[in-house]
């Protein structure tokens, strides 16, 4: 079905695994420390983000004055502490397999470049991809376009000739920006 483009690249939380209750648990978790509140609805515009822009979203939301960067940190460490136990692949993969060996492929993340090679290694499915682009590898994240710039570039692939797999608005106008084709996965 992707056989005329040359590189796949899939973002990872949402979209090829399910990440989203765990991050979820996370939040709740650290947020309740600080007595802090969020919005799940308003946060799930955000999915795509880094960590700490989500950070910064829920402190100026609950009007609290912290380093964004802190409380990301927080969530990172409580979500290490559960992830490796609960994550699963979604239905996609199966795209990702099918095409492993036959097009190179890359990971397009919000997520730090080492909680998703840890993830994709625990479920044995790092082999499958050639690079990873994770929020700690790019200056400007989704939805500028420099994560799947980025990916497209380690797989060697012109990025009019990629096509990516995102769940997010951000994610989505990011491969747009890219000059990439897109498939949101929420209509699959």
């Amino acid at each position: 079905m992707y056989d005329l483009y040359d590189g796949l690249i899939f973002d990872m939380d949402g979209t090829i695994l399910d990440t989203e209750p765990t991050h979820r648990q996370a939040w709740h978790q650290v947020l309740s420390k600080y007595a802090m509140r969020y919005d799940f609805e308003q946060m799930i515009a955000l999915n795509g983000s880094p960590t700490w822009r989500i950070a910064k979203f829920i402190i100026d939301d609950n009007q609290v004055d912290m380093d964004p960067h802190h409380l990301a940190a927080e969530k990172t460490v409580a979500v290490r502490e559960m992830l490796l136990d609960t994550v699963q692949p979604l239905p996609l993969i199966e795209v990702v397999k099918s095409y492993h060996g036959r097009r190179p492929m890359a990971v397009g993340t919000g997520s730090e470049h080492d909680m998703a090679d840890a993830l994709l290694r625990h479920l044995g499915l790092r082999h499958c991809f050639d690079a990873i682009v994770g929020a700690n590898d790019v200056q400007n994240h989704k939805p500028a376009p420099d994560t799947f710039l980025l990916c497209a570039q380690l797989i060697g692939v012109p990025p009019e000739k990629c096509v990516v797999f995102e769940d997010a608005d951000f994610g989505i106008e990011a491969a747009k920006r890219a000059n990439m084709a897109v498939v949101d996965v929420r209509k699959l």
